[in-house]
């Protein structure tokens, strides 16, 4: 179940938080509830992309998207990611999660997310986002002219940019292994 009461405490704690450039950094804080743990008592891997979730739309608002897609009647949809899982999150613990946009291509946006405990990084996710309306993929451009942001194209990290050339040689739809339907 989605985190209503966690979003709702999120927007109220940043409700007076400064905007943020396209490219700013939005740090939250969190801790590892009961509901949040699985069999090995440590944050569920399906909770973590959760709770990265509440980064994400945190974000959204501070840089004016949120604001953008209501106004536009546009939606917001995931199109990818990549996850690190490196330090269990144990039940209690605190951490804090550091949300940032690392730029885009022609089509979609890619967003750096991170977990830590202390000076620990214990997730890691890029994301692949698209803005859409009911003709499908809204250009960023399209969403930059209305914001009126004029700044550059960051040069997306190596990084980003080994995993998007990477996935673009991935079959789709996925092959699936002979005699997959007798089963």
């Amino acid at each position: 179940m989605f985190p209503f009461v966690r979003m709702a405490k999120e927007f109220i704690l940043h409700r007076k938080a400064s905007d943020l450039p396209v490219l700013g950094v939005h740090v939250s804080h969190h801790r590892c509830w009961p509901q949040d743990i699985d069999v090995f008592f440590e944050m569920n891997n399906g909770r973590i992309l959760t709770i990265l979730d509440l980064g994400r739309t945190v974000l959204a608002r501070r840089v004016g998207l949120l604001s953008a897609l209501r106004a536009n009647k546009w939606g917001l949809t995931m199109a990818g990611v990549s996850v690190r899982y490196r330090k269990r999150i144990r039940p209690f613990v605190k951490f804090k999660m550091v949300s940032r946009a690392v730029g885009w291509d022609d089509k979609f946006f890619y967003l750096d997310q991170s977990i830590w405990i202390g000076d620990e990084c214990a997730a890691q996710a890029l994301y692949r986002s698209a803005i859409t309306d009911h003709n499908g993929i809204v250009r960023p451009r399209r969403l930059f002219d209305y914001i009126g942001y004029e700044g550059e194209k960051p040069v997306l990290p190596d990084w980003t940019q080994n995993w998007i050339d990477a996935d673009a040689t991935r079959p789709w739809p996925p092959e699936l292994p002979e005699g997959w339907d007798k089963t």
